[in-house]
């Protein structure tokens, strides 16, 4: 397999290149559409906007205030727009911008971890083009939403863990936690499963887990940190996750999630097509992506998520990887290039 390294000047003019396409996908929020007036799901969008513009409302109870990452990163890019670009709305610009940053730099470390494990520049790139062109980058992303940074340190853990490099995940830990409160189960659900996995092959399991265990104290102890800076009250995480509790009626509410229609808008070609050639990606990868898709029903469920969550929960999540097995099927047998290829990669297999 040819695991050769991509230039860091040719992932540099990945980045600025996904970077463009994701403000040209967003380009609506900036004068055209207000998402913080649209019902359901998107209405979070107020919260994020006014977090952009003023402090946070001390209030245990609303855990949306927590997800400080997107909307704190965004204030400086506000005050510099401010009054200086015309007719487009600095606040949701300033959204913008940072969203796109994380969805580029998501569609970047896609292609470093693809193109790792399959030795397939062209299935690498494939994979992130196909990534960004999923109903949730320009509809759920880019709109002014949080998931995007989420996603981007759900990323991170595929590629720190499949280079062995363990030492990064307290770091992940740390900020992806104040991105959003999920990163946080979900960080344990996938590296969790990913260790099980792959501990027989690791050259220091041992150590491994010990990087491992820590990234869960870290991300807890971000959680509960962000949380007492703006209510002053030192919550457990047990207590917070207790307080999400919304739901009774949990079969219900499931079958309703399945039903959702932003949850087929981005899986109903997505997931069949990817079903084809899942097989030839890593199979820890795999496992840990279906232990977090389990992880985000079950939160969802327990929850009581407004109608969409499930979706961007499970794009976050399993998204790099479909896109992916995507990728692979349709350059399977597609020129001589592609079809070495693809023989180098069954061979790896």
């Amino acid at each position: 397999m040819n695991r050769a390294v991509i230039p860091r000047g040719r992932l540099l003019l990945l980045f600025v290149l996904f970077f463009f396409i994701c403000c040209g996908l967003g380009y609506p929020s900036l004068n055209r559409v207000d998402w913080r007036k649209a019902p359901g799901g998107l209405a979070d969008v107020q919260i994020y906007a006014a977090l952009v513009t003023s402090p946070p409302v001390p209030d245990p109870s609303d855990h949306t205030q927590f997800r400080v990452l997107v909307p704190y990163l965004a204030k400086p890019i506000y005050r510099v727009a401010l009054n200086h670009i015309g007719t487009w709305d600095p606040i949701m610009f300033a959204l913008l911008v940072v969203n796109a940053i994380f969805v580029a730099a998501t569609a970047v470390v896609l292609v470093i971890v693809v193109n790792r494990q399959l030795g397939s520049y062209s299935i690498a790139l494939g994979s992130a083009l196909i990534y960004l062109l999923n109903f949730a980058v320009p509809n759920l992303r880019l709109v002014g939403m949080i998931d995007a940074g989420e996603a981007f340190f759900l990323m991170l853990l595929v590629c720190s863990l499949s280079v062995d490099m363990y030492w990064t995940l307290p770091v992940w830990g740390i900020i992806g936690a104040t991105a959003k409160e999920s990163f946080v189960p979900f960080l344990v659900s996938f590296t969790l499963t990913w260790w099980l996995c792959a501990r027989k092959t690791l050259r220091k399991p041992a150590s491994a887990s010990a990087w491992m265990i820590a990234s869960w104290a870290a991300a807890l102890a971000s959680l509960i940190a962000v949380q007492w800076r703006i209510t002053g009250v030192c919550q457990s995480p047990i207590r917070f996750g207790l307080s999400l509790h919304h739901n009774s009626a949990y079969v219900l509410h499931f079958i309703a999630s399945l039903g959702d229609r932003n949850l087929w808008y981005i899986f109903f070609w997505l997931l069949p097509l990817s079903l084809l050639r899942l097989k030839r990606l890593p199979f820890d990868w795999r496992i840990a992506t279906a232990a977090a898709c389990v992880t985000a029903f079950a939160m969802d469920t327990y929850y009581g998520g407004p109608p969409g969550a499930i979706g961007r929960a499970l794009f976050s999540v399993a998204g790099p990887l479909l896109s992916a097995s995507v990728a692979l099927l349709l350059f399977t047998g597609v020129g001589s290039e592609s079809r070495n290829e693809s023989s180098r990669t069954i061979a790896a297999g």
